[in-house]
């Protein structure tokens, strides 16, 4: 078991959360206890893992995307308040980092998105790597667009939307960014990847891959960002010795 406060000090501090400009807030977003023996994870802070969290018996809900976006209503009310009621009323800590942890070095979704479809990393487009968004790597060998796909499909648990960019051979140099990341696809085509995977696709997303030349794999922004959490939750447990269970709402966005 550990305080609350600490293990909110070592996450911010381990994913140098405050250095990221965000649309939400990170870190610790609703107050619960102040002692910590267990952890749930999962990728969104939904009414379906809420409820997980209460029948476990966690101590605090750790996830990718929590509450209070930039632009979003105020007023605290319908699913708004179901969700934080249940939290507060079982007196259970929620936890959210965004882009924090889409960029970490190790533990971010963007890393363990490479780890499991075995990229080659070389760098970031659009930064350094734990700070950038855009991650940049080699396939093992080159592949077709189509094979590329079934690979993700293997990995993932989930078939990929594929758009091929006419003209476009073999695919060698791959970019990718989890979740909301479409129109990343252009600094990627700059950046030299013959192919761009994210979590989802626009409408826009097709013309830009077709007429700039670069194949498109739309992955699914659940299914894309199902690996941080679970990655920093194991890390907890190492340090702290707490109790750890990731919880997979079915989502097929």
């Amino acid at each position: 078991m550990i305080s609350r406060d600490d293990l909110v000090r070592t996450c911010d501090a381990l994913l140098d959360a405050p250095r990221f400009k965000d649309y939400t807030v990170n870190g610790l977003q609703v107050a619960g206890r102040a002692r910590i023996a267990r952890v749930m994870t999962g990728v969104t802070a939904c009414q379906a893992l809420l409820d997980e969290a209460v029948t476990w018996g966690a101590d605090l809900v750790l996830v990718h995307h929590g509450y209070f976006w930039k632009n979003e209503p105020i007023p605290i009310t319908g699913m708004k308040q179901r969700r934080l009621r249940t939290l507060l009323l079982n007196d259970i800590n929620l936890l959210a980092y965004h882009l924090p942890l889409d960029a970490h070095a190790e533990l971010g979704n963007n890393a363990e998105l490479a780890r499991r479809l075995g990229f080659l990393v070389e760098g970031c487009a659009d930064g350094e790597i734990g700070e950038g968004l855009i991650w940049m790597g080699r396939l093992p060998e080159a592949s077709g667009a189509a094979e590329l796909a079934s690979h993700v499909a293997a990995c993932l648990g989930r078939e990929p939307l594929l758009v091929e960019a006419p003209g476009v051979g073999a695919v060698r140099r791959v970019a990718w960014c989890t979740g909301g990341a479409q129109d990343m696809i252009t600094q990627a085509w700059e950046a030299g990847a013959d192919a761009f995977i994210s979590g989802e696709i626009s409408e826009r997303t097709t013309h830009l891959a077709r007429e700039l030349g670069i194949h498109y794999l739309a992955a699914g922004h659940h299914a894309t960002e199902r690996y941080g959490v679970q990655a920093l939750g194991e890390w907890l447990v190492r340090e702290f010795g707490i109790e750890h269970r990731f919880v997979d709402i079915d989502n097929p966005a």
